[in-house]
């Protein structure tokens, strides 16, 4: 991804030459007048300066529209990014909860499915750009792809037994052991601000815990896990992906690769774990399998997921790590609300502050990460 200066530096060359397309005919056109001659000299300040408001008139008028433009794609983009990850966490506890869907390695692995059809697809036609899968490039890729696959069938396992508000709280946890992480192996400190804001996470998430009505000591450990999996993908993500690079054709590796890569090599895997979770004799015996609108809500499930690898990197582009980081934390309030009223989860004046206090101090860590 270009740097914010190299966009800055392409706009405002772009714009440039549009006002020196616009600009052109007036002064052709002033020229033209000038050599044909008229009854009275013609005085060059005034000719000056009304080509000059002139300019000024259609820059501001340019200038404004490319605002509203830029404006209107910014709020696209981000709409998209939070309806798809609202969207995905919601869809998946109404198809473990709501339909009592007992196999998440299963659906886990069907939305992998998709999401590889469908980059296929795009692949092919030219539209997106994929790194040919190499037997190097996967090599170097495996070990983060355990890490991948065992952070999604932990997210399936969690959502399964807990509520989608606790859910969100909790996985606040993974920010703290990332810190903690990046502090260790990379050697980067915090100020005091990001720690606050993490110790205020730590709280909130034992705070909900004790006053959560629907408490499950084995959701809340698949939660955990999930935690611990999604700081080591994260923090092993960035030592890999410059080893990547490397193995790759055009020593590149962009999101729809990673995409294929992460989802194309989790396919044998989750299939193994379905004999090893024994989800095979739940699949051959369950009524779900042979109903039309289970399948479509699966598939749209799939969809949702491919559509947040899209969004975010849509959304990142048109703002900016800044405001993608910050509209991330927001966007969990509204889903905590869609899925305390979606569900119907029984909850306390305790249990909801806690939830909400855990969101403030996602929202402060965000802003703390931006200084």
């Amino acid at each position: 991804m270009d740097s914010p200066n190299e966009e800055r530096s392409l706009l405002n060359h772009q714009f440039n030459g549009l006002i020196d397309l616009v600009s052109s005919p007036i002064r052709r056109e002033t020229a033209s007048r000038t050599s044909l001659g008229t009854k009275a000299p013609i005085n060059n300040d005034d000719t000056d300066i009304e080509i000059g408001k002139l300019e000024k008139d259609r820059e501001r008028g340019i200038r404004n529209k490319r605002g509203v433009t830029l404006h209107n794609k910014a709020l696209l983009s981000g709409l998209a990014y939070c309806f798809s990850s609202c969207g995905m966490i919601l869809v998946n506890k109404y198809v473990l909860s709501s339909y009592d869907f007992n196999a998440g390695i299963s659906l886990m692995l069907y939305q992998n499915f998709v999401s590889v059809v469908i980059v296929s697809i795009l692949s092919c036609l030219g539209i997106i750009k994929t790194e040919p899968l190499t037997w190097r490039l996967i090599k170097v890729w495996l070990p983060v792809n355990f890490i991948f696959v065992g952070m999604l069938v932990t997210s399936m396992f969690s959502l399964k037994y807990i509520n989608v508000a606790m859910v969100t709280v909790l996985k606040n946890v993974t920010n703290v052991m990332t810190a903690v992480g990046e502090m260790y192996l990379f050697n980067k400190h915090h100020d005091n601000r990001v720690w606050a804001a993490l110790f205020l996470m730590i709280i909130s998430a034992i705070s909900g815990g004790f006053t959560d009505l629907a408490f499950n000591a084995v959701g809340y450990t698949w939660q955990f896990l999930n935690c611990f999996l999604t700081a080591s993908y994260s923090l092993t993500l960035r030592r890999v992906m410059d080893t990547a690079k490397q193995v790759t054709k055009s020593g590149e590796l962009n999101e729809f690769s990673m995409v294929m890569l992460n989802n194309s090599l989790s396919l044998p895997l989750g299939f193994s774990l379905i004999f090893v979770f024994n989800e095979v004799d739940y699949l051959l015996h369950t009524p779900l399998l042979r109903l039309p609108s289970f399948w479509l809500v699966m598939t749209f499930s799939g969809l949702l997921g491919l559509a947040i690898s899209f969004t975010s990197m849509w959304f990142l582009h048109q703002t900016g790590a800044t405001t993608y980081s910050l509209v991330g934390s927001l966007n969990k309030i509204p889903l905590s609300v869609a899925g305390i009223l979606l569900f119907n989860v029984p909850t306390s004046l305790e249990n909801s502050a806690s939830i909400l206090f855990g969101l403030l101090a996602g929202v402060l860590f965000a802003r703390a990460k931006m200084r």
